[in-house]
């Protein structure tokens, strides 16, 4: 081959190898490091006991939110392990701790009711393939945009949910029959019996327990120690109440469920649902972590990727979507974890749990869990925070009790949706409001004018007006009214300095303006414009350059001295 066959060769297989190099180089952001663990050498301890702390914490909700979403105590289980681990070790939090949630048991309930267990397994991967996407594409900081009062909104609802779902467990009734929350807490009511009476003690006795507990000491595992301690009372009373039931003393072995495409597009828009869910639910619980501590921050885009990793290997090994979760990595962080050993740790001692003690795991009243979730739940709900949103504006007020309310009556992602589109439009009615046109007086013109009465004669035909905020479509209206609404002057000097953005309806808007004060006989002469605007301007048909004169000034002097010409010219 020719020297320049070579070098033609070369030139191909350059840009090949650059595109490797780059796209390797975008992976490796995404992937663990030995920075990850470079503290492990002097702090291996206190990261293991932290994993053992959360790990304790972890087991009872984690059979609770399994049972909860419809899907068995050991998907939850199964979640919490598989999920745990690989968040733990891809994600990019050094402190969040994932598995399942109250929020992702809420959103299963009527996908499970409805397509049953495996299309919540189905929808794990789909959502994994998802939020995988999002960190891929760099969305993690866009789904910290949703606003705080949605966030408490949807998640003061969450916690009404699931205290509402726990009303049949506590009360022992299993007849109720509709996909809506509440009615059946409602339907559980009517249908309560004498033979109720247990299961009603048993929850009533956990939630006063776990209380108890945190009273006497916060970092007791009051939750694991309340159940165990019903667990055996019941067990040596020899009553009879329904109970976790079987739990396997091995991981399921990993399958892949059913994705053809009739059923990816069956579950889409459940896997959608759960995707958002995961990824807003992670990034706020990672947030929360950072919050508490001095290290590194959560890298969100990285966080997002090893949450679809997560949700994946769930779905694979038949457990339910995974989320960071707020608690447990709150307490992470309190038992004294420094990296993401801690995470990891907790997911192998639960894993322990699953090998070695699987059968009294099995024994525990489901009215226990319930009574667990309802503590859970009212934990959720922070008074403070409330009153905080309550003193806020009335937007605030309007669109946190709209989410909350919207979350119980539909789902979450319809209240997130509604919340956001609350959210919006009253930040486009506060922008709009603080956007508009005010009057100044003319300013000195002695440098001007060459009498007295030319003095006077410029000050009955020039108003100055200065544009402040934003010139958008939800303020165009505004302008439009304003401006169009004088009529008693022949030139007409608008001070753009102080405007932050112009949009197409806003320089349409302009453009109207403009040519309805030329239809009076009163001319519009600019002054602050950028080259940019002054462009779209144009575009929009504002004469900004007539045959001899020009309509856009740097400087208000050069306004007004054109001003001047448009006044005085046809007197002369």
């Amino acid at each position: 081959m020719s020297a320049a066959g070579d070098q033609s060769l070369d030139d191909r297989v350059v840009p090949r190898d650059n595109w490797l190099t780059s796209t390797w180089q975008f992976l490796k952001a995404f992937l663990p490091t030995r920075t990850d663990y470079q503290d492990l050498p002097r702090t291996w301890r206190r990261d293991l006991l932290a994993g053992v702390t959360v790990a304790v914490v972890a087991l009872p909700l984690a059979l609770a939110f399994g049972v909860a979403s419809g899907m068995g105590a050991t998907a939850g289980l199964v979640t919490a392990v598989i999920a745990g681990a690989i968040a733990g070790v891809f994600g990019g939090s050094n402190f969040q701790v994932s598995g399942p949630t109250g929020a992702m048991a809420v959103v299963l309930v009527p996908l499970v009711a409805s397509h049953g267990q495996s299309a919540a397994v189905t929808v794990a991967i789909i959502a994994g393939v998802l939020v995988m996407t999002m960190g891929l594409t760099g969305l993690g900081r866009l789904v910290t945009l949703i606003p705080w009062p949605v966030i408490e909104g949807f998640t003061v609802g969450i916690a009404l949910i699931i205290a509402l779902q726990q009303v049949p467990h506590a009360l022992g009734v299993t007849g109720t029959t509709s996909d809506n929350t509440a009615v059946n807490a409602v339907q559980s009511l009517g249908h309560l019996t004498s033979r109720a009476v247990p299961e009603l003690i048993i929850a009533a006795t956990t939630i006063i327990l776990i209380l108890l507990l945190n009273r006497i000491r916060k970092t007791l595992p009051a939750s694991l120690i309340a159940i165990g301690a019903v667990t055996l009372v019941v067990w040596l009373a020899g009553v009879s109440v329904s109970t976790v039931g079987a739990i396997p003393n091995h991981l399921p072995s990993p399958s892949l469920p059913d994705l053809s495409p009739s059923t990816v597009q069956t579950l889409f828009g459940s896997a959608l649902a759960v995707a958002v869910l995961a990824a807003i639910e992670s990034l706020l619980s990672a947030k929360v972590a950072d919050g508490m501590t001095d290290s590194t921050p959560t890298k969100p885009n990285r966080e997002l990727f090893g949450q679809g990793l997560a949700n994946i290997g769930s779905g694979l090994f038949g457990g339910m979507p995974a989320t960071g979760a707020i608690a447990r990595s709150a307490v992470n962080v309190r038992a004294g974890a420094t990296s993401r050993v801690s995470a990891i740790t907790h997911s192998v001692v639960l894993l322990l749990i699953m090998l070695t003690a699987a059968s009294l795991v099995a024994t525990i009243p489901l009215a226990a869990l319930g009574g667990v979730l309802l503590v859970t739940a009212y934990r959720m709900i922070e008074p403070r925070t409330v009153r905080t949103i309550f003193k806020s504006s009335r937007g605030d007020r309007v669109i946190f009790v709209l989410t909350a309310a919207a979350t119980i009556a539909f789902d979450l992602i319809v209240a997130v949706e509604i919340g956001v589109v609350l959210a919006c439009i009253m930040a486009l009615v506060t922008v709009s409001r603080s956007s508009g046109a005010t009057q100044e007086a003319l300013p000195d013109l002695t440098d001007h004018i060459d009498s007295e009465t030319e003095h006077q004669l410029l000050r009955e035909h020039i108003a100055v007006y200065r544009i402040d905020g934003s010139m958008f479509f939800g303020a165009a209206q505004r302008f439009l009214d304003q401006l169009t609404a004088v009529t008693d002057v022949r030139v007409i000097i608008l001070r753009m300095s102080g405007i932050r953005m112009i949009d197409a309806t806003g320089a349409h808007a302009l453009s109207e303006v403009v040519n309805d004060l030329a239809a009076q006989h009163i001319t519009v002469i600019f002054k602050g414009l950028t080259p940019e605007y002054e462009q779209l301007l144009a575009a929009h048909g504002v004469p900004l350059d007539g045959l001899d004169h020009r309509h856009s000034y740097a400087t208000l002097d050069d306004a007004i001295d054109h001003a001047r010409v448009h006044i005085l010219e046809p007197a002369t």
